[in-house]
């Protein structure tokens, strides 16, 4: 009963989010502010993760296949469909959640536990609208964060190849190129969309709703977290049942 009123009380919020519009002058700062923390800031782990595991999967890939009768592109190959499938958009929504969904709901949860959202109400200020919807606007650039992920992916696993003599570099290439699918990369960007609507809105529920103290915002963040890479791991089964099981 109680996941039941969570849920409707998380329709709610997505729905009062986008009632009473802050005026444009205020909500452009907060815009920004949310894009340097949320995307920018995020930047540097996705580059340095997707780096290494892009070239971890190639090696990987390569230790596997040894059969001289397997083509050398397969590894090229393994390598660009795990990480434009999988690795970029799914696995680092998932570390996301994290960095991302830890940082919303600890800071409007602090803002719940310091009264300043009240503050905000007496005020007249839509709350939601004013804490919610510039995270949700600043995520609509999350998909060129996974754009970056998807390029430094391959490019780390074409260093593997030039560096680690796994297999030729002329190979991996072929491979990138063998059997492409562009609705692969569409596919891709679809998810990551919905992944950033659940990285802007979850963790934002779990830190508008708490109550408690400072011990609590922590929690939240915990929940927030957990919650969060639950929904991106179901929406990832079903988008994938959806469009790539036909």
């Amino acid at each position: 009963m109680r996941y039941l009123q969570d849920i409707g009380t998380y329709f709610l919020m997505i729905k009062e989010i986008f009632r009473k519009p802050t005026k444009w002058s205020v909500m452009k700062g907060l815009i920004l502010k949310d894009i340097d923390d949320l995307i920018i800031g995020s930047l540097g782990i996705v580059a340095f993760i997707s780096f290494f595991v892009g070239g971890v999967v190639t090696i990987q890939t390569a230790l596997n296949i040894d059969n001289p009768l397997i083509p050398d592109y397969l590894v090229g190959f393994a390598t660009r469909q795990s990480v434009i499938l999988e690795f970029a958009p799914t696995l680092i929504s998932i570390i996301m959640a994290g960095k991302m969904g830890s940082f919303i709901t600890s800071s409007i949860g602090t803002m719940r536990v310091t009264e300043q959202i009240d503050a905000l109400e007496v005020m007249g200020i839509n709350s939601l609208n004013y804490l919610v919807f510039p995270k949700f606007i600043a995520l609509i650039l999350y998909p060129f964060v996974i754009s970056i992920s998807m390029f430094l992916g391959i490019l780390g696993g074409l260093a593997a190849c030039a560096y680690g003599h796994y297999t030729s570099v002329e190979g991996y290439l072929q491979g990138l190129q063998e059997d492409f699918d562009p609705f692969h990369v569409t596919y891709a960007f679809i998810k990551t969309l919905l992944f950033a609507f659940i990285l802007a809105s979850v963790p934002s529920f779990h830190g508008y709703y708490m109550k408690g103290g400072a011990l609590e915002v922590g929690k939240a963040s915990t929940t927030a977290f957990v919650w969060t890479s639950v929904m991106i791991i179901i929406v990832n089964y079903i988008l994938t049942q959806l469009l790539l099981s036909s």
